[in-house]
């Protein structure tokens, strides 16, 4: 297919912002401006979605992927050889659904031609379209969000961007293994929400454990093979960018923490950031913040250790006794990065084990013969 026809060129600014500082970001983007850039030879590739249909009150026409790619543009370039595309900004389609397929056309070719796809959304519900991407992956899939809240809500007439979690939980066919929502604050989540997830063996991170541990995040997010961003999870000192303002959530390094997580994740094959409003952001400090934790996405795609064969000598087998059986609980680190991943045994007999992330504290509590409660999960999720 030809993508080209979905996009609108970048505005000339950013040509000239390229040629400005070629040790720049920018310099090193293949751009559209004139020719649709090659997105099969990328590893990377940026756009915008300028959509505002799900968002119950639309306070600007600016657009925020173009704001972001202002500060992006001009940051210095990090590490590795940038094989990067940008190509510009998706035209939304006549409705809302049909700029959902028209994202989710754009990601599944993408992701086909293992591209990876960095969306710079205006709203949340955008994410739908990127989810949808994986419908005919031929294997279920593991999704990460990063949000203050969760976005179940039921209620008539609420707006897509506050609804569109249940239609991914709902989604038929399922083919949803995991979900994970990190940052939540408990002040702004429904009880009701909670239990819906606890009830699908999903985990969750709420905001105060993030703020003690950062390191808890980085087992579920090497888990992802997407990850949604909304980016009212990161306070409003940092991103003054969504609307109502929340003094409390991420900090922008904890932010840019995660993006590097992401980005360092060896399985992750798209990443969405949503909701950045530039009309609340008027020394553009949001759009700064932004910039950097897609920078810091970047840079750690440039670093990733492509750890995926256990079988190979890169990795460490430890088997943990368990009661009655000396081989209950198998686990894997890695001699490269330290990492740790244990394989879950499934019930059904004609079904493979499961070999997930998980963290040096799961392998001690095995140890200390207690069952570590991501592997419980995990094999209630394989049961379904």
């Amino acid at each position: 297919m030809n993508l080209g026809i979905l996009f609108e060129p970048l505005p000339e600014e950013f040509e000239t912002t390229a040629h400005q500082d070629l040790k720049s970001v920018g310099a090193n983007i293949n751009a559209f401006h004139y020719k649709f850039p090659d997105y099969i030879e990328a590893d990377i590739a940026i756009f915008g979605v300028l959509e505002n249909r799900g968002k119950p009150v639309v306070v600007s026409d600016e657009n925020p992927a173009n704001i972001i790619r202002r500060r992006l543009y001009n940051l210095k370039k990090g590490t590795g050889r940038y094989r990067i595309s940008d190509l510009g900004n998706m035209r939304p389609g006549i409705t809302l659904e049909e700029t959902y397929f028209r994202i989710r056309e754009v990601v599944e070719t993408l992701v086909a031609n293992n591209t990876i796809p960095i969306i710079l959304g205006s709203s949340h519900d955008l994410d739908y379209g990127q989810f949808l991407a994986y419908e005919t992956w031929g294997r279920p899939v593991n999704l990460v969000a990063i949000d203050s809240k969760m976005d179940m809500n039921e209620s008539a007439g609420a707006a897509e961007n506050q609804t569109h979690l249940h239609k991914i939980l709902m989604h038929d066919p399922n083919y949803l293994f995991s979900y994970s929502q990190i940052g939540h604050q408990s002040y702004l989540t429904e009880p009701e929400e909670m239990a819906v997830l606890e009830k699908l063996h999903f985990e969750t991170i709420r905001i105060g454990e993030v703020h003690t541990d950062l390191q808890k995040t980085e087992p579920l997010i090497r888990h992802a093979d997407l990850v949604s961003f909304d980016v009212s999870a990161i306070r409003f000192q940092d991103v003054p960018g969504y609307a109502p303002a929340n003094p409390f959530g991420l900090t922008g390094e904890e932010a840019c923490q995660l993006a590097w997580y992401a980005g360092l994740n060896d399985q992750l094959t798209s990443f969405g950031l949503y909701e950045y409003e530039p009309f609340y952001d008027d020394q553009r400090l949001g759009a700064f913040t932004l910039a950097t934790l897609v920078w810091y996405f970047i840079e750690g795609y440039y670093q990733r250790k492509q750890e995926v064969d256990f079988t190979s000598r890169r990795f460490t087998k430890y088997a943990v006794p368990f009661h009655d059986n000396p081989h209950k609980m198998t686990f894997y680190k890695s001699n490269v990065s330290d990492k740790w991943w244990m394989e879950v045994e499934n019930l059904t007999p004609e079904k493979d084990n499961h070999i997930v992330p998980c963290s040096y504290d799961d392998y001690l509590l095995a140890t200390n013969g207690e069952i570590p409660n991501r592997w419980m999960l995990t094999q209630s999720r394989m049961g379904f």
